[in-house]
């Protein structure tokens, strides 16, 4: 696509000096263009995660976000996001319980795809290939992990396009039905108790189903909402994911100035801001622990009931990203105080070693660090000098491949984990688009 083409060029003349940093980013930034999107039709786009053949709300809105200015001027580069969002919005409707949806309705699942992937590999017995046990079907579904980001992601995306482009075309009945069936999931998820959900997977590792017969361990009612899984598609241990309701009450803030502004639908905007207050007062009566070290910080997890996870994943939204989903500002006490949680052996998922230091994810082996989570330490530091160490970080791990990666040993980049990961390349891009646009590198 040529907008993205010159761009790359553009910046890449920047970065001229830094000739590994520069291929980094000539081959990042156009990735997800290049490699995983398919128009089926000139308002339709499919955009799969890279090495899987299946599209992730979360992972696809992730993908395509660094080529939002690009959108204002281009109308092929629009064109291919309002496809992607009208297909997201499509999505949630034949399931919004669902994480990640088939092109079309070939019944194809991750079970079926993982029992052949990882045959004589996976450890004898797992990855059969059996369905999930769920309480609804559809071959357009790959999986139906409830996470409660998927459904933030087509509200931010769409926000956030409108406002760069201006289009409201999309606004139209299917998103007014995807929004309704949002709107209810997370309503009947503040009391999980009266839900019908449930997920059961066998023969796979313990964190790919949910305990308690497939509906998650009890929790108390908070406010917040519910979800069955992380972005690492990792079951929660407590069914409150903290960062995902922060996720949840910004974007719904946003999906309210949709429909006052756009929709002109008050009673829409006026339930959708009283569901996103009802969420950020649980998250700050419910989801802040006090540290004897690090004093008030955001908890990852809690069940209302008194238990709390405290640690911090790679996947987005994380404790990590608070600023950069929209919840508080950097500058946060809370939030300051729970990074400095997050970049310490405190975090028992954050890793240091001689190659690079930074936090790592459950879903990856241990002492694993991520990409995406140091493009995002980046992205949410006010200090340059941070920022410049993480860039050279990024660059001395990419294993010579020229390509971000899911997780990488601490003390051995070429042992590392998806050689194809759009999302990890498109955070990337972001990162050093703000380094060059600041003046940082």
């Amino acid at each position: 696509m040529k907008a993205v083409e010159r761009e790359a060029a553009r910046v890449a003349e920047k970065l001229a000096g830094r000739e590994k940093l520069q291929k980094l980013f000539l081959n990042c930034y156009p990735n997800t263009m290049d490699t995983t999107v398919k128009r089926i039709a000139p308002l339709n786009t499919f955009v799969i995660t890279g090495d899987i053949p299946a599209m992730w709300l979360r992972d696809s809105t992730a993908q395509v976000r660094h080529y939002l200015p690009l959108a204002k001027d281009d109308g092929e580069t629009a064109d291919v996001i309002e496809g992607l969002i009208r297909r997201q919005f499509s999505c949630v409707c034949i399931d919004p319980y669902a994480n990640a949806f088939n092109e079309a309705a070939n019944g194809m699942n991750w079970p079926r795809f993982a029992a052949e992937k990882y045959r004589g590999v996976a450890p004898e017995g797992f990855f059969s290939g059996a369905g999930d046990a769920t309480d609804f079907d559809s071959p357009w579904v790959w999986e139906r992990k409830y996470e409660v980001d998927s459904l933030c992601s087509p509200m931010l995306l769409s926000y956030l396009f409108w406002k760069e482009t201006g289009r409201t075309a999309f606004f139209d009945a299917v998103y007014r039905e995807a929004v309704e069936k949002i709107l209810s999931v997370f309503t009947l998820e503040q009391d999980h108790g009266a839900s019908k959900y449930f997920f059961r997977r066998e023969h796979c590792p313990p964190q790919d189903t949910l305990s308690h017969d497939g509906h998650g361990a009890p929790v108390g009612r908070t406010g917040m909402t519910w979800s069955g899984f992380r972005p690492s598609d990792d079951a929660c241990t407590y069914g409150y994911l903290v960062p995902a309701n922060m996720f949840a009450a910004v974007t719904l803030g946003y999906t309210a100035q949709v429909a006052r502004e756009v929709l002109g639908d008050e009673a829409l905007a006026a339930r959708t801001e009283t569901l996103a207050g009802e969420i950020r007062e649980g998250i700050e009566r419910y989801g802040v622990f006090e540290h004897p070290e690090f004093g008030k910080i955001y908890a990852y997890e809690t069940d209302g009931l008194g238990n709390y996870v405290l640690m911090d994943d790679a996947n987005v939204p994380s404790l990590l990203s608070i600023p950069y989903i929209g919840y508080c500002g950097a500058d946060d006490p809370v939030y300051q105080n729970t990074r400095r949680f997050v970049l310490s052996r405190a975090n028992p998922y954050y890793f240091e070693g001689s190659a690079a230091k930074g936090v790592g994810s459950p879903h990856t082996p241990p002492e694993f660090i991520w990409h995406i989570a140091l493009s995002m330490q980046g992205l949410t530091s006010g200090d340059p000098d941070e920022c410049r160490a993480l860039l050279e970080m990024l660059e001395n791990t990419d294993a010579g491949t020229g390509f971000m990666h899911e997780g990488f040993h601490k003390d051995d980049p070429e042992k590392f984990t998806r050689p194809w990961f759009a999302w990890s390349n498109s955070l990337f891009s972001e990162f050093a688009l703000r380094c060059v646009r600041e003046g940082i590198v």
